[in-house]
């Protein structure tokens, strides 16, 4: 060994001593290869760990989250094609909103252990009448027929209260807040192009990619109804009359000029889409909203006409180009669409008559309903009652109801206490989303509102009033702030 050493030196042009250096280290290296490949196989094992602990990775599934809102991100488990036909949820929701979920939370139960020894300055914000909705839900599969419905309707509730506890708790600040706005609008922007392109090129429903993103359209007569990747058409517009509220009021604040910008085009193109939905029931929730935040802002800053002029111009312009197929949808012949829902909530009563207490099950009203069937159903629009509070009512009792009004209302009530604090940013915010819950209220009158899309978007906005009440009651401090993470 000696001698091939001094061999390599002298041909390498250095000294034996030299090389015999490089081989011990050699020797030393091969040594160390396994203490190596243990470093890396526990740097791995805590890779996960370290990103959590960083605030952008918490922004970026916090974003993901927003943006999984329209593009519905993932599958479900167990669906079945006779569930879904009959209006109920078909299949066990596993999204990138579930991803994301457990990315942030985990991230919060790290940082809890970390910071154990310090005293936080605010209280965890939980919201009793969503827990105790939440627990009727779960109370009802005692008396569901078929559990395995209901416990998906409880797995999807699950993750919605978590999105909304999420959002209440970790908005600490202007800063977190403009966050949040930034990618609703965002989302609403790239979800309206792709609503108009789909409208344009009457692109058919159907699956597109190994993801299951949906793309609903409806033919109807002289319209097409587009759904995009949120939906139902009627989905896709609840949403987009909440997202509508939101962009209208961010011009009114004093944010920078970017929010502006993107609340302008999502109102420019977000009004076109919303007319590709052909949503009466929507289209009246965002003409309600709007109402009431121009009489709002009117009542405070007294004469001035701005939101009343640029509410107008916006339905002016988006009206025109489509006014005569809104024409047909307002006035003409809708195939007893809207007369199709009297019957329906008949029938919800007679179920809710036989079943008051604990109703028939989270998510088993289409289970139930052939036992409660008419002569008028026999030519008539057979499917899950177009009503979110007497399906609320049927499937979980008078007690569930009320624990889900008490939370709309609960809402509202922050969002109202939030618009006197007369706080130019917060407040006129606050006053675009309590408007558009309250349109949203009066079209669950007449549409389902059970589905993951606008569940989350209503459940999120709740959220961001709860946090924006907590913010202008209490200053916020760097621990508990997304902005602040490092």
């Amino acid at each position: 060994m000696t001698q091939v050493i001094e061999e390599l030196g002298y041909q390498q042009g250095g000294s034996p001593d030299v090389v015999r250096r490089s081989f011990g280290d050699v020797r030393i290296a091969i040594r160390r290869q396994p203490e190596s490949a243990l470093s890396w196989l526990v740097l791995a094992l805590l890779s996960p760990y370290l990103a959590l602990r960083v605030g952008h990775v918490q922004k970026v599934l916090f974003a993901i989250l927003i943006l999984d809102i329209p593009f519905q991100l993932g599958t479900h488990l167990f669906y079945r094609d006779a569930d879904a036909i009959s209006g109920a949820l078909a299949g066990l929701s596993i999204s990138a909103t579930t991803v994301a979920l457990f990315g942030l939370y985990a991230s919060w139960f790290i940082r809890a252990l970390e910071n154990r020894s310090h005293k936080s300055s605010s209280s965890t914000r939980f919201n009793l009448p969503l827990l105790f909705y939440l627990g009727f839900v779960a109370i009802s599969l005692l008396a569901a027929r078929d559990v395995r419905l209901s416990s998906f309707e409880l797995f999807l509730l699950l993750q919605m209260y978590l999105v909304f506890l999420y959002a209440a708790n970790f908005v600490r600040s202007r800063e977190d807040l403009l966050f949040v706005v930034f990618f609703l609008l965002l989302g609403c922007l790239m979800e309206s192009l792709v609503m108009i392109a789909l409208g344009s090129a009457s692109v058919p429903s159907g699956l597109w990619g190994p993801v299951h993103i949906r793309v609903d359209t409806q033919v109807n007569g002289e319209f097409t109804r587009v759904g995009g990747t949120v939906g139902s058409p009627n989905e896709a517009g609840a949403y987009l009359s909440l997202m509508l509220s939101l962009a209208i009021s961010v011009l009114f604040t004093p944010a920078e000029r970017k929010y502006k910008l993107l609340a302008a085009a999502v109102l420019a193109f977000g009004s076109a889409a919303l007319i590709f939905t052909f949503s009466r029931g929507a289209w009246i929730s965002l003409v309600i909203a709007m109402v009431l935040f121009c009489l709002s802002l009117w009542r405070r800053n007294g004469s001035s006409l701005k939101a009343p002029v640029a509410f107008f111009a916006i339905l002016l312009l988006s009206y025109l180009p489509f006014h005569n197929a809104i024409k047909t949808r307002l006035f003409a012949d809708d195939n007893g669409s809207a007369e199709s829902r009297i019957p329906l909530m008949s029938l919800a009563f007679r179920i809710i008559a036989d079943n008051p207490i604990l109703g028939v099950g989270s998510n088993n009203f289409s289970t139930v309903m052939d036992g409660y069937l008419t002569p008028e159903f026999r030519q008539g629009f057979l499917y899950t009652v177009h009503n979110k509070y007497l399906l609320v009512w049927a499937e979980i009792g008078f007690a569930g109801l009320l624990a889900y009004l008490a939370f709309l209302f609960g809402a509202l009530q922050k969002g109202w206490a939030c618009w006197r604090q007369n706080d130019r940013l917060l407040s006129t915010l606050a006053l675009g989303l309590t408007a558009a819950i309250v349109g949203n209220i009066v079209h669950q009158g007449v549409d389902i509102f059970h589905d993951r899309a606008v569940t989350q978007s209503l459940w999120l906005v709740a959220g961001l009033l709860f946090a924006m009440h907590g913010i202008l009651r209490a200053p916020p401090t760097s621990f508990d702030t997304l902005s602040s993470i490092t």
